[in-house]
């Protein structure tokens, strides 16, 4: 095996869902950097972006959060940053919103022709192949799926500069929807909570092994 596959799986197998971080030691700014840079860099479908990244520092803030996101409570006592990733509701993107035209046209620097012809296939992308347009929560949902790919590449990559990580879901989802809109971190016409990862130092060894079932068990090669 060569180097570059080993550092890559070793830091596969030392990343683990962190639910006690020590609180005296800070991720330093160049390597958060590096991890924000992974979610900017990160693929979407059609290349929409459909993301916002909340890097929450507040403590004001974090003590409004914390009841009402038990699964970030670990990360808000100790985890050195906490970031709140947001996907854009219906508004921003059904195939004919003003967000979408703007990426085409000034993100991605396309020619009106090209334009109308992208914007004709994401139409018939969420209407025929994905029935996106059912419902808005079948396309915040479809947003919320971006956001995941942002985050697993932050994990990935503070896992390859050893920092640990935690992805979270438990929070209840309205509540927080509020709390972000209440303190004008978002327009919730636009956005929504899809998904929270707190990133620092473990304070110790992992309580448990990681775990998972054979690969033979969940590859199929035809």
């Amino acid at each position: 095996m060569s180097n570059m596959n080993q550092t890559i799986l070793d830091a596969f197998r030392f990343r683990h869902a962190c639910k006690q971080f020590d609180s005296t030691k800070s991720v330093s700014g160049e390597d958060f950097d590096t991890i924000l840079e992974a979610a900017h860099l990160s693929p979407s479908s059609f290349g929409f972006e459909p993301w916002k990244l909340i890097v929450l520092q507040d403590a004001d803030l974090k003590k409004k959060l914390y009841p009402i996101a038990w699964g970030a409570q670990n990360s808000l006592n100790g985890a050195s940053h906490l970031v709140i990733l947001l996907a854009r509701r219906k508004a921003d993107t059904v195939f004919g919103s003003d967000y979408l035209t703007h990426i085409m046209k000034d993100i991605q620097k396309l020619p009106d022709n090209i334009i109308e012809g992208k914007r004709q296939a994401f139409k018939g992308f969420q209407q025929n192949d994905f029935n996106l347009l059912e419902s808005d929560r079948a396309l915040f949902d479809w947003a919320g799926k971006q956001t995941y790919i942002a985050m697993a590449n932050m994990l990935t990559a503070a896992a390859l500069l050893g920092i640990d990580s935690c992805p979270i879901e438990g929070f209840n989802q309205k509540a927080v929807d509020q709390l972000l809109a209440e303190e004008g971190l978002m327009d919730p016409k636009h956005f929504g909570v899809s998904v929270m990862a707190g990133f620092g130092y473990r304070s110790g060894t992992p309580q448990f092994e990681k775990t998972r079932q054979p690969l033979g068990d969940v590859v199929l090669w035809k």
